[in-house]
């Protein structure tokens, strides 16, 4: 692992230089961990387990008490300094150590008042260090994965569908969507997931017209659509899937409605290929649902990336235009909301390979009918 994150440290540092910055702050969860090891959570956006500082030579984690052997533990090419009064207090001094005169910031991570901090304490002391914003600088590292990261990623999925399978052969009317949306994390924690990737979904009827529909009480009924949306954590990568099924002989509608989200995730997925645009296979999809009598029924993009983070780049919609490269892993999830009747998506994790697309999921989308 020492050698994965110092390959990973080392392109960091090339980008450093192109921007002519000598120091980078960086306080994103995902990101520390992609660059160190450490695996220390932020718990909430105004509070932070610590944040690297890398140059050209040299490598500092900051953290404080709470974390301070865990660092020293999982971060080992990291100097680790421990701060007692907080880190705008500490940043003077590291600064000092590693000679920093521009020391680049994670715009996305840190906020108005933690800047004006940092920056009142290397004033008061009379430091000229100027503070330069900086986006997706370690995220475009993030973009494409390794093998080793896939791995992980495809037993995090396989994991989350194996708990499905056991799911969906105990879903009997009368059950609710709180019911079942526990039963799954109550299993993907047992099967030995790190985490949940995000709060279980598991809407039915007219509920699941609500693309994040918080499980509720509502009792499941025959002939009517339960989306559900889970993914399972896994030595820190988030898996994502949805499926849609239903209790019992579906109707005209619901098949209609099911095989045009089926047919259009195929068709976008079958159109990944290196150099395609994340713009171009989104439209691919939304064409044919709009063609089929749902236009306006699929509101958000196709797919976003999966990784240490459960939304990052690339992102496929009608706003982003990335060329898709080797080894991006993302989601492919159309769907179709109809308010007062429900909503189906399909979701698929997919590799972009040299030849194509690889899907990592082994779940038919296409198997929805639970029998009564």
């Amino acid at each position: 692992m020492k050698k994965i994150i110092n390959d990973r440290i080392e392109l960091l540092r090339k980008s450093l230089a192109e921007n002519k910055i000598d120091t980078l702050m960086v306080l994103v969860e995902e990101n520390r961990h992609y660059l160190s090891g450490f695996t220390g959570e932020d718990t909430q956006f105004d509070e932070t387990a610590g944040a690297l500082f890398i140059t050209e030579s040299k490598l500092i984690l900051a953290t404080d008490s709470r974390y301070k052997l865990q660092a020293k533990n999982e971060a080992p090419l990291f100097k680790i300094v421990c701060y007692k009064e907080g880190l705008e207090k500490e940043l003077p001094n590291i600064a000092d150590i590693l000679g920093t005169k521009r020391l680049g910031f994670e715009s996305v991570r840190l906020s108005c008042k933690q800047h004006n901090k940092m920056t009142n304490e290397l004033k008061s002391l009379g430091m000229k260090v100027e503070l330069v914003p900086v986006e997706d600088m370690v995220e475009n590292l993030r973009l494409t994965k390794d093998e080793n990261e896939i791995d992980i990623l495809r037993k995090a999925l396989s994991l989350a569908e194996s708990v499905f399978i056991r799911i969906k052969s105990t879903i009997k009317p009368g059950m609710t969507e709180k019911q079942l949306a526990w039963a799954m994390e109550k299993e993907m924690r047992e099967a030995g997931a790190q985490a949940l990737s995000f709060p279980t979904i598991v809407a039915s009827g007219p509920n699941s017209a609500l693309p994040h529909a918080i499980p509720s009480d509502r009792k499941l009924k025959t002939g009517e659509p339960i989306l559900f949306d889970w993914g399972a954590k896994l030595d820190g990568y988030c898996s994502d899937i949805s499926r849609t099924v239903i209790m019992g002989a579906p109707d005209e509608k619901f098949k209609k409605v099911f095989a045009t989200v089926r047919d259009a995730q195929k068709m976008a997925t079958d159109a990944i290929k290196p150099g395609i645009s994340s713009k171009a296979v989104d439209k691919i999809a939304r064409d044919h649902i709009d063609k089929s009598g749902f236009k306006g029924k699929f509101g958000h993009g196709l797919g976003h990336g999966t990784g240490l983070a459960i939304h990052e780049h690339p992102r496929l919609s009608p706003l982003k235009n990335t060329a898709l490269k080797t080894n991006m892993v993302f989601t492919v999830e159309p769907g179709i909301y109809i308010p007062g009747w429900g909503g189906i998506r399909l979701e698929n994790m997919a590799v972009v390979r040299n030849d194509g697309v690889e899907v990592l999921n082994t779940i038919d989308p296409a198997d929805f009918l639970i029998e009564i």
